[in-house]
């Protein structure tokens, strides 16, 4: 651990306590409203100390990813955010998660433009790609998006996600902050930042039971309680799920624990404690070949079979949030997060030549601390995020279900900090320039010991960066506005990444970066009875050294990583929802809603690959639904997805085609139960949700990961 990330989390655990002593003080004067831009991780915990977060100064249109349900505190999150940010934020309400089946991230953002989800297993395992991050998709090793949980960081300080077992379903709502619009999170990834939002007894979360079930035993139960007694209020969600799956050897069984305990110091103070633990199994079918795809897309493959692949995780977190209004509209948040994960994960089965599993221990400490303060037309907010992580265990050799075999001692470790400072200056009417930087350390470290022969294997590196940002926002009706922003990208090497450095020697890879301009527009306008609103943004980022991964050809299932020169990640997102009254007595509605991503990812005048496409991510992806609503609470529509093109090689010879699905879901939504039913994929269309990516894949490569076939899935809401 650096010094300065050693600092840093010193001066964390020290800044409860002398808040605490602080409350010994007489009260400050009452506070002026927080600024618009306390990122929706403060609003919420605001709202969760019993305190409304005020409105955004200037009044927003609120585009969410559904057009009911949204609570007023999620709508307070969603306007700040979108003030203080001059580009691309979505927000995704928790109520309309409970209004159709979510089992996982890639259900989560079904409608979040820019972000490309793909799930071929059930429960945890997603590939996540926004702005065209993470597109060595090697299905194990996931980077480029930096997760959090109430701000504080649940990805580790390298930068992977690998594992990560985030449930959207203990979430009120979800911010996703794409590219370098996550400044305001400190985030130094080229996807930028979700950050899932708890929540609590006193922000009103109801008691309830959410029961679910689906083809191929899927089943699902959830319960959640909370109160709230004089200054104290605690939550506890307790959820499981089993799962046969749809291709054989994918068999889920996952419980989990999620709580939080909220205490009102006074003067203006609170903390808030939060944990969790979630025990997960899993199997893993493997990759097919493209014939045996077209055989039998529900089958899995030999090895898999074999070696008796899996996926099992048991994770235990602690947090704790401390927020304290110091009065003249400036505040104080810290916070610190501690985790530990267990894995053992047999991912390679070729005897005699080859198995791999691996069983490691992660241990994550991430702090966080945010000072906000408006001082006339200018609304400051600065940050810093601090994390160390550690993994040790080891690669064995197996045989499944008898004897491991020790072949590589694993002793790695990671420290990471980000410190930002952000203004957000109104310097003339429906003007507002928002601009900052971020400054960057951090330190990898591997440590590969060979068992047989104790050679060791230990390169290090430092990753030090400076990148600013500035951008502009011109509110042109009090619902609708244009943005722009210029802006730096930083990312460093993952522990894996430098792990499988192709070199295979003492040296490090270099980090990621470039320069994005980003241009958009959003709003919402009312046309009589009706609504519309829209979200735009057009990107163009200039990167440099991406690092890219390959699946070995001598050891399938891991990776080699190298630098590349120059690539180009540009797009169009854009999302567009209405509200649509049928008739004059308002109780009938149409509401559709769109979300497109076009996506332009390539090489730039590469030695080896030319101007050729990046892979994994399609060119262009579409998903919608149109809904009827009723106002009794009734609803009922079709669903889309089409999917383009994408390659799963970089030389551009293995091509995977798009596909378009079709689907239903109806539901009834009345004061204290809600009840929906789904049907996926009606036309029940053989497709391919994921793969891992080539350097150059023959045709008879095992790299197609099938997506689901016909399913139907149902479920109850109680409320108490």
């Amino acid at each position: 651990m650096t010094r300065l990330t050693r600092a840093a989390f010193a001066a964390l655990a020290l800044l409860p306590c002398a808040l605490a002593r602080a409350q010994t003080a007489p009260p400050a004067p009452p506070a002026a409203a927080p600024p618009a831009a306390v990122p929706a991780a403060d609003s919420a915990s605001a709202a969760a100390a019993g305190r409304s977060a005020p409105p955004a100064q200037t009044q927003l249109q609120k585009v969410v990813v559904t057009g009911r349900g949204v609570g007023d505190e999620a709508q307070r999150a969603l306007a700040a955010e979108q003030a203080a940010t001059p580009g691309a934020v979505t927000l995704v309400d928790g109520e309309s998660l409970r209004q159709r089946s979510v089992a996982t991230l890639t259900d989560m953002l079904r409608y979040v433009p820019g972000v490309w989800a793909a799930s071929g297993v059930t429960g945890d395992g997603s590939f996540l790609s926004s702005r065209g991050s993470n597109l060595d998709a090697t299905n194990y090793d996931g980077n480029g998006i930096k997760l959090l949980q109430d701000g504080l960081p649940v990805t580790a300080a390298d930068g992977n996600n690998h594992n990560r077992d985030v449930d959207p379903l203990s979430a009120r709502h979800i911010v996703v902050a794409r590219g370098a619009n996550a400044l305001a999170y400190g985030a130094s990834t080229l996807g930028g930042a979700i950050d899932f939002i708890s929540p609590t007894a006193r922000d009103g979360a109801p008691n309830e039971v959410l029961l679910g079930a689906g083809r191929f035993g899927e089943r699902q139960a959830r319960a959640t309680v909370g109160a709230v007694a004089g200054d104290v209020d605690g939550l506890v969600s307790v959820e499981g799920r089993r799962s046969d799956g749809y291709r054989e050897h994918l068999r889920q069984r996952r419980m989990g624990l999620h709580a939080n305990a909220g205490w009102q110091l006074g003067a203006g103070a609170s903390t808030r404690f939060y944990a969790s633990a979630i025990d997960n199994d899993q199997q893993l079918p493997g990759a097919l070949t493209r014939a045996e795809f077209a055989a039998d897309p529900r089958r899995a493959q030999a090895a898999a079979l074999a070696g008796d692949y899996q996926y099992n995780v048991r994770t235990a977190r602690l947090a704790n949030k401390t927020r304290w209004d110091l009065g003249d509209g400036a505040s104080v948040s810290a916070g610190l997060s501690y985790e530990v994960q267990r894995l053992e994960h047999p991912i390679v089965y070729a005897p005699p030549f080859f198995s791999l599993l691996i069983d490691t221990e992660q241990r994550n400490l991430g702090g966080m601390l945010r000072y906000q303060r408006r001082l006339g037309a200018h609304e400051l907010l600065a940050g810093l995020n601090v994390g160390t992580t550690t993994v040790t265990g080891g690669n064995f050799a197996y045989v499944p279900g008898g004897a491991r075999t020790l072949s590589t001692r694993v002793d790695n470790a990671a420290d990471n900090t980000e410190a930002f400072v952000l203004d957000r200056w109104q310097f003339a009417p429906g003007w507002t320039a928002v601009y900052g930087a971020q400054a960057v350390s951090g330190s990898r470290r591997i440590r590969n010991t060979d068992a047989a022969s104790g050679a060791l294997r230990d390169p290090t590196g430092r990753y030090d960066s400076l990148n600013p940002r500035v951008g502009l926002i011109r509110q042109l009706t009090p619902d609708s506005q244009l943005f722009a922003n210029l802006s730096r990208l930083y990312e460093a090497p993952t522990l894996y990444e430098l792990e499988d450095d192709v070199r295979g020697n003492q040296a490090t890879l270099d980090a990621m970066h470039g320069t994005v301009l980003e241009l958009g527009t959003r709003g919402s306008e009312a046309v009589g009875r009706h609504r519309v609103r829209w979200d735009l943004a057009v990107y163009h980022a200039w990167l440099r050294d991406e690092i890219l991964s390959r699946d070995d050809p001598k050891a399938p299932g891991t990776s080699l990583s190298a630098n590349v020169g120059r690539t180009v990640h540009a797009g169009v997102e854009a999302l567009l929802g209405a509200s649509l009254a049928l008739g004059d007595d308002g109780q009938h509605r149409v509401e559709p809603l769109l979300s497109l991503t076009l996506n332009d990812f390539r090489f730039r005048g590469d030695p080896g690959y030319g101007n050729n496409r990046l892979p994994a991510a399609p060119r262009h992806a579409l998903k919608g639904e149109l809904l009827y609503r009723h106002a009794s609470g009734f609803y009922a529509g079709p669903t889309f997805d089409v999917v383009g093109h994408r390659w799963a090689d970089f030389a551009n010879t293995y091509g995977v085609e798009g596909y378009r699905l079709w689907g239903l879901r109806a539901g009834f939504v009345a004061a204290g139960w809600e009840v929906y039913v789904e049907g996926r994929n009606l036309g029940d269309k053989a497709t391919v949700s994921l793969f891992s990516v080539q350097d150059r894949a023959a045709p008879t490569a095992a790299i197609l990961t099938p997506g689901a076939p016909r399913s139907l899935q149902a479920g109850l809401r109680l409320k108490f």
